[in-house]
C-alpha cells in the first residue's frame, strides 16, 4: 500500500505533466492559428480523456481582453491535436 507521500507525490507529477500538455496544445494550436499582435494568453480545458476546450483571449488593454477564437479540440498524448472544432485555420 503506497503511503500518503507517495501518493500527494504522483499527484504532484501528474498535475506537473497534464500542465506540460496544456502548454503543448496551446503552442500547437498558436502554431496553426498564427499568433495575433494582441494576445494575452491561451486557455486550455481538459474536458474529459483527450478532448479540451482551447480559448485564444486577446486585447490590447487588460481590461479589454476578449476570447478571439474557440475550439473544441481532441489530442493524443503528446500534445498533437487530431481534430478540431471549428477546423484550425491560419488567421495571422
Amino acid at each position: 500500500m503506497p503511503t500518503k507521500q507517495q501518493v500527494e507525490q504522483q499527484a504532484a507529477e501528474e498535475t506537473q505533466d497534464g500542465r506540460q500538455l496544456d502548454a503543448v496544445i496551446g503552442e500547437h494550436v498558436l502554431h496553426a492559428l498564427g499568433r495575433p499582435g494582441d494576445l494575452q494568453r491561451v486557455e486550455v480545458r481538459r474536458l474529459w480523456k483527450d478532448h479540451y476546450r482551447v480559448n485564444v483571449f486577446v486585447g490590447a488593454e487588460t481590461g479589454a481582453v476578449h476570447i478571439a477564437h474557440s475550439y473544441f479540440l481532441v489530442a493524443d498524448g503528446d500534445g498533437n491535436v487530431t481534430a478540431s472544432t471549428p477546423t484550425l485555420t491560419r488567421r495571422y
